[in-house]
């Protein structure tokens, strides 16, 4: 079972979305999944070098209110997840792309998942600015990634161009919030569902494989001659 989800990592959801999905893979150790994290960017005109949280909550139609009432919302959640959200800490809002042309680079050295937790632990429990090369290269190093090697990349426009692509294909695709979970380019769980939907959600695709299998071999009981009639 393949699972992309699809986030931005200054998505306080995304972060509950996560913690709420390993709850569930955890009660499902049979599952044979691979995972991998694609790009969303929610601010995809943001300027690359971020802008103050102030700024950020001037430009929201309902300012102050709206941001406090979304945080407030997330703080609770995030508690009864044991993510004790610090977005007093937060003093910037960053471009996302740069953490997400990490994320992409880690994949192959199979710590996806762990840059995708340290990224999300930085900005929303620290109040890190994500977008900043320095904060980016501690966690390449903290995650076994090769310094220099991720260095010259920030320093370069690598996959930039790959990571607004792939945004791009997830909104027409009508992805229009996150997380978005996408279990075998097939199924989709919208939102930072409890687990129990995950599950469900499991159980369905695993029905529905177990349907095709089925029927895969009923084919292969039919009569060369009805294998072969186009009609």
């Amino acid at each position: 079972m393949h699972i992309d989800i699809v986030a931005d990592t200054i998505c306080p959801w995304c972060y509950i979305g996560k913690r709420r999905f390993e709850r569930a893979l955890a009660e499902r150790p049979d599952l044979d999944v691979t995972i991998e994290w694609r790009p969303y960017q929610l601010n995809p005109e943001m300027p690359y070098e971020g802008v103050t949280r102030e700024e950020f909550i001037a430009e929201k139609p309902d300012g102050e209110d709206e941001v406090r009432e979304n945080d407030q919302r997330a703080y609770i959640v995030g508690e009864s997840e044991d993510l004790p959200f610090a977005f007093d800490l937060i003093e910037r809002v960053p471009n996302t792309v740069d953490s997400h042309r990490l994320i992409r680079w880690s994949h192959s050295q199979g710590v996806q998942n762990t840059v995708v937790e340290k990224l999300f632990e930085r900005y929303f429990m620290e109040g890190g600015d994500i977008g900043d090369p320095e904060v980016l290269l501690e966690i390449a190093d903290e995650t076994g990634l090769d310094y220099d090697l991720v260095a010259e990349l920030l320093d370069s426009e690598k996959d930039i161009e790959a990571i607004q692509e792939e945004n791009l294909k997830f909104q027409e695709m009508g992805v229009t919030g996150v997380p978005c979970f996408i279990i075998d380019h097939k199924y989709v769980v919208m939102g930072a569902q409890e687990p129990e939907t995950f599950l469900q959600m499991f159980e369905q695709v695993e029905a529905n494989l177990a349907e095709e299998a089925e029927g895969e071999e009923d084919d292969g009981d039919l009569p060369e001659a009805a294998n072969d009639n186009d009609g």
